[in-house]
């Protein structure tokens, strides 16, 4: 990357400090615990009018070369490290023993995810329990996608999916858009032409930066109140920097807490500051500042079933860049360049073992809507925020789950009998061409439940698109607001009911969008 590029997206490094050198107390009219997908366009709004601190665990992306570019996702992946690294992405595993990750870096998972950019359905909008202003709500999309969001041409590898998804009957082809559609389409990317990731962080460009203090390395350890008034009121926060300083961040009269700490840092905050479930509470010895029985409760991931296919040539990787849409089910496709040729591979795969070829390795990965499916969430530790929470997500507990997984990979099936995708399988030495799977293949007999069960089961990873612990109308009200509290709000994923869309990143960086103007007109009003 130019270095007169690198300093355009890196502009916000003005306002970011080292939680080493911050004060040990300082006052600010918000507090943002969480620098990522939401917090980050939210702290960029705020900041027009009013100082805002962003508490954020994870080192900036620069720190992290592999964050910044589209030939690093994989890596960001495979290299995380669990709670004690320094990695990126955070490693972590649910008690179901499926392994995932989490955003540990200025801008959140939006400097780790694949990329794509897709807009909520109208589904998630109307059951999220939110009473949207739908001109507001594409306004903020549109603010969001002329920052940071572009529209490539499609790689080899995405536009022979497209083709073999509309073969295989998910249509219509509606073409290049962000919009939630049945059918077909190319959605917007946050890797540009160049192959350079623009993500949530870039937003903090667009904020106020005078107004704005960015605190890396910061852990926040718990939410402060004030219990004077019926209702306990968020005064501020204790955080500690990485040499287990500690620190105290208020905010002025008027002001606000907002956690965007994710689906799994937001609850985990909650309950380390005694808001949650009485019993639990007291169990943990958590002194209760309110008690509020669904924090932790309602948490879910979507599901990932996919085909990793080992294509005997060489083609250049991608992120994801077209998606196949149903009313129960979603398909999108990466595609990654291998430096080395897969130890699984056969001898006779090889059509002169002298001079084997160049590989690439490409995926058909599915999504079902929803899920229905949903678990908890518990402290690991009452004492060190650093360690994950233990979370249960119940895979394909909810039938309704099982049946859209099952209906998915039969047109994942479909799809690997198109004419489109044909070219992508090898030939052996007795001349049998058919694809070469890293992995298990589909069920010989497809149209057997009970086998397509079963693989859907042993076969279940995660698309990283959990979500809940503090559901909107459970934990939080309309506006976002923590119930039975004052001046807390909780604005990520971890509100959420169901994931939207396809892909989450699009609405979570409208959401804090959305909700930093409505924050600033209530005030003015």
């Amino acid at each position: 990357m130019e270095s007169s590029s690198l300093s355009i997206l890196t502009f916000y490094m003005k306002s970011v400090y080292n939680a080493t050198d911050m004060p040990s107390e300082e006052e600010y009219d918000y507090i943002v615990v969480g620098g990522g997908t939401a917090g980050c366009p939210l702290a960029a709004t705020l900041s027009e009018k009013y100082s805002v601190l962003v508490l954020e665990r994870g080192n900036v992306p620069k720190a992290h070369p592999n964050t910044l570019v589209a030939s690093g996702f994989l890596t960001n992946l495979v290299e995380a490290e669990d709670d004690d690294g320094d990695t990126p992405a955070q490693r972590f595993t649910s008690e179901e023993g499926v392994e995932s990750v989490r955003g540990r870096v200025l801008g959140g998972t939006s400097m780790v995810n694949a990329a794509f950019f897709s807009e909520a359905d109208n589904d998630f909008l109307a059951k999220s329990g939110v009473e949207w202003d739908m001109d507001e709500v594409e306004k903020a999309y549109e603010w969001v996608k002329s920052k940071i969001v572009s529209y490539s041409n499609l790689s080899t590898w995405q536009s022979a999916v497209k083709e073999a998804l509309l073969e295989a009957g998910v249509g219509p082809d509606n073409g290049v858009t962000t919009k939630h559609r049945i059918g077909t389409k190319q959605s917007g990317s946050t890797f540009d032409n160049m192959g350079r990731r623009h993500g949530a962080v870039e937003l903090l460009n667009k904020g106020n930066l005078k107004n704005m203090k960015i605190a890396i390395h910061a852990y926040v350890k718990k939410i402060i109140f004030s219990t004077k008034s019926s209702n306990p009121s968020a005064i501020g926060v204790i955080y500690t920097d990485s040499k287990g300083k500690s620190h105290k961040a208020l905010i002025r009269n008027k002001g606000e807490v907002i956690v965007s700490a994710g689906a799994l840092g937001s609850p985990q905050l909650l309950l380390l500051s005694g808001i949650g479930p009485k019993s639990y509470l007291s169990s943990q010895h958590i002194p209760i500042i309110h008690s509020q029985s669904n924090v932790g409760k309602f948490m879910a991931d979507n599901p990932r079933n996919n085909i990793n296919l080992i294509i005997p040539f060489p083609f250049e990787g991608s992120g994801a860049q077209v998606v196949g849409i149903t009313n129960d089910y979603f398909i999108e496709t990466v595609s990654y360049s291998l430096p080395f040729a897969p130890t699984t591979l056969p001898f006779s795969f090889y059509p002169n073992p002298l001079t084997p070829p160049q590989f690439s390795l490409a995926s058909i990965v599915e999504k079902i809507v929803g899920p229905l499916s949903t678990g908890s969430l518990s402290l690991a530790s009452t004492k060190d925020v650093k360690i994950t929470p233990h979370v249960r997500f119940n895979y394909f507990s909810n039938p309704i789950d099982l049946a859209r997984c099952v209906s998915a990979m039969r047109k994942v099936g479909e799809m690997l009998e198109t004419k489109s995708l044909d070219r992508f399988k090898y030939k052996d030495l007795n001349g049998a061409r058919d694809f070469m799977y890293l992995g298990p293949p589909l069920p010989a007999n497809q149209s057997d439940n009970s086998a397509m069960e079963d693989y859907c089961r042993s076969s279940v990873t995660t698309f990283w698109h959990y979500h809940g612990g503090c559901l909107v109308g459970k934990v939080v009200d309309g506006d976002f607001k923590v119930i039975g509290t004052n001046s807390l709000r909780v604005v990520d994923g971890s509100t959420f009911v169901i994931s939207p869309g396809t892909n989450p990143q699009a609405t979570l960086m409208m959401i804090g969008r959305y909700l930093g103007l409505k924050m600033l007109k209530e005030r003015t009003n």
